[in-house]
C-alpha cells in the first residue's frame, strides 16, 4: 500500500506538470455522494456476560482437521452443549438441530418466513500448541483488557455475539418480522461440508434468504492508501481456491553420487515458471465499487489516480505486481507455493518429491482456467500437476436494495463515522455454500481490528479486547431487530 501512495504522489505530479486539467478538474469532482448517516442509537448488552460467555467457549479445544479422526470429538460434543445449556432461552425457543457432521442449525420463527436471515459463525479452529505465544492458546486468560486464545477473532467471538444478542432478545420478548437461522459449522477450516449441509437442508425446506451474514471484512483503518476515516469493509464476493500438487520421481540413493538431474531440481525450475505465470490483471466490482467509495474519501493524490483510473490502469497493474500482497490479491488470481516434500534425511536422494500451490482465484475465472495456466507454464513432462482441491469463486452480492440497506445501516448505528465499502474476500469461507439460495451473502465480521490483530488470526497470540466483543454483541442486537 505504501508503494501505491508513493505511485499515485509521482503520478499526480507528473501529470499536473505535463497540463493534466481535464484529470485535475476530475479529481476535484471525485467527492463522496450524500448518504443518510445514521445516529448511534443505545443498545445494552450484559458486559460481563459476553466477556464470561467467549472465554468458556475459547477453552474448548475444538481444532479441526482435515481428517476428522485427527479431532478431538468430544470437546466438539462439549462446545455444542455448552450451547444450550448456556442459553436455555434460545435452546428453548429454538430448538438447535444437529446437521452433517458437526452442524448446528437454530431456528428462530418469526412472523412471516417469507424474508429469512441466516447469521453464520464457525466454532472450530485451527492449531495452536502454545510455542511462542506469550499466554495459552485455550486457558481464555483475561490480561490488560484482552481475551487471549485461538478462536478469540476466528471466529467464536462472533458466534458468542450472535448467541449473546439472540439470548437478551428473546428474554425481551422480542419476536422477529421474518424468520431467523443461526447456522454455526465445525469444519470451516478444513473447508469442510457441514455448512453445505445446513444449505441443502434449507434449500429443501424451500427457504431463500434475504440476507445472510459470514465472516470477512470488518472496521478498519488505514488500511486504504490516503484514506484517514475508518473503513468498514463487506465482503460482498469471495475469490475461490485451489490446491494444486507438482510431483516428479527421481532416482533415490545416496546423495553423495547424485545424478545430472533431480527430482528436486527438476521441482525448482517448474515453481520458479510457475511464479513467473500470474494470472492478468482484473478489475472486479467489488474493487472497482472499492475504489470508487473509498477513493472519493482519500486524500488529492489519490483521488487524482482513481478518478481516472482508465488513465492509470496499466501502471497500476506493474505496481500491483512490484508491490504484491492484499493490494495484488485484489487484482488477479494468486499462486503460491506452500508444501515442498521430499526426502526425510539430508543424506538420501527423495525417489519422489512434491511441492504445493495455493491458488486464490480471481472472480471471473474458473479453477479450470487457472489450472490450465499452472499446466502450461511447466515446460518439463516430467514435472506432473495433480489437482486436490477446488471451490469456485462466488458470485457478486447486491449492493443495494433492502438487504444491503439493513446491514450497512446496523453497521452506521455502531459505527456512526465509518465509511461503508463493498469489498472483495480474498479468503475462503462457509458463505461461498449459500450462493445457490440467496443472491445477498455478505461477509463482515462486526469488529474494529488493527493490523496488528488481524495479524494473530492464525497466528499467536490470538486476542481480542472485552469491549470489541462486547460491541460485537451490540451490533447483532441492532441487525436482529431490524429483521
Amino acid at each position: 500500500m505504501k508503494k501505491l501512495t508513493k505511485f499515485a504522489l509521482g503520478a499526480a505530479g507528473a501529470s499536473l506538470a505535463a497540463g493534466g486539467g481535464i484529470m485535475a478538474l476530475r479529481a476535484l469532482k471525485f467527492r463522496p455522494a450524500p448518504e443518510l448517516r445514521a445516529d448511534s442509537d443505545p443498545v445494552s448488552v450484559d458486559y460481563d456476560r459476553v466477556v464470561e460467555s467467549l472465554r468458556a467457549m475459547i477453552r474448548f479445544r475444538t481444532v479441526s482437521d482435515a481428517d476428522p479422526a485427527m479431532e478431538d470429538a468430544a470437546e466438539f460434543d462439549a462446545f455444542r452443549a455448552y450451547l444450550t445449556g448456556r442459553y436455555p432461552a434460545v435452546a428453548a425457543k429454538c430448538p438447535p438441530e444437529r446437521i452433517g457432521r458437526c452442524g448446528v442449525l437454530f431456528t428462530w420463527k418469526g412472523r412471516s418466513a417469507a424474508r429469512p436471515t441466516v447469521l453464520m459463525a464457525h466454532y472450530d479452529v485451527v492449531p495452536a500448541d502454545g510455542e511462542g505465544w506469550d499466554e495459552p492458546p485455550f486457558e481464555a486468560v483475561l490480561k490488560d483488557g484482552y481475551i487471549w486464545g485461538r478462536g478469540a477473532l476466528d471466529t467464536k467471538v462472533t458466534l458468542c455475539a450472535v448467541m449473546e444478542a439472540a439470548e437478551q432478545l428473546i428474554g425481551e420478548g422480542f419476536v422477529p418480522e421474518n424468520d431467523i437461522y443461526l447456522a454455526f459449522s465445525g469444519e470451516e477450516e478444513p473447508a469442510g461440508p457441514s455448512a453445505g449441509d445446513i444449505v441443502t437442508a434449507l434449500e429443501e425446506r424451500g427457504v431463500r434468504p434475504a440476507l445472510v451474514l459470514d465472516e470477512g471484512g470488518a472496521v478498519v483503518t488505514g488500511a486504504f492508501p490516503g484514506v484517514t476515516a475508518p473503513c468498514a469493509l463487506i465482503g460482498v464476493a469471495e475469490k475461490g481456491q485451489l490446491r494444486l500438487s507438482l510431483e516428479a520421481e527421481g532416482k533415490g540413493g545416496h546423495a553423495s553420487s547424485p545424478p545430472p538431474r533431480t527430482a528436486v531440481g527438476e521441482l525448482a525450475e517448474a515453481v520458479c515458471e510457475v511464479d513467473a505465470a500470474a494470472g492478468p490483471f482484473t478489475l472486479t466490482p467489488p474493487v472497482e465499487q472499492m475504489l470508487d467509495t473509498l477513493g472519493r474519501h482519500a486524500n488529492f493524490p489519490m483521488r487524482f489516480v482513481l478518478a481516472n483510473l482508465r488513465v492509470f490502469r496499466p501502471v497500476l497493474d506493474i505496481v500491483c505486481q512490484i508491490s504484491g500482497g492484499e493490494l495484488n490479491a485484489l487484482m488477479r488470481t494468486t499462486c503460491a507455493a506452500t508444501q515442498m516434500k521430499g526426502s526425510e534425511a539430508n543424506n538420501v536422494l527423495p525417489d519422489r518429491a512434491s511441492v504445493g500451490f495455493n491458488l486464490r482465484v480471481i472472480n471471473g475465472e474458473s479453477c479450470d482456467e487457472a489450472e490450465a495456466r499452472v499446466r502450461g507454464a511447466v515446460f518439463n513432462p516430467d514435472v506432473t500437476v495433480r489437482r486436490l482441491y477446488a471451490a469456485e469463486p462466488s458470485s457478486f452480492s447486491e449492493t443495494s436494495g433492502e438487504a444491503w440497506e439493513r446491514l450497512t445501516d446496523a453497521v452506521k448505528r455502531t459505527w456512526p463515522k465509518a465509511v461503508v465499502s463493498p469489498y472483495l474476500m480474498l479468503a475462503a469461507s462457509d458463505s461461498r455454500h449459500y450462493d445457490r439460495i440467496s443472491s445477498n451473502v455478505y461477509r463482515f465480521c462486526p469488529l474494529e481490528l488493527s493490523r496488528e490483530e488481524r495479524e494473530t488470526i492464525h497466528g499467536r497470540n490470538e486476542r481480542i479486547p472485552t469491549w470489541k466483543a462486547v460491541k460485537c454483541a451490540e451490533f447483532y442486537v441492532r441487525l436482529i431487530k431490524s429483521c
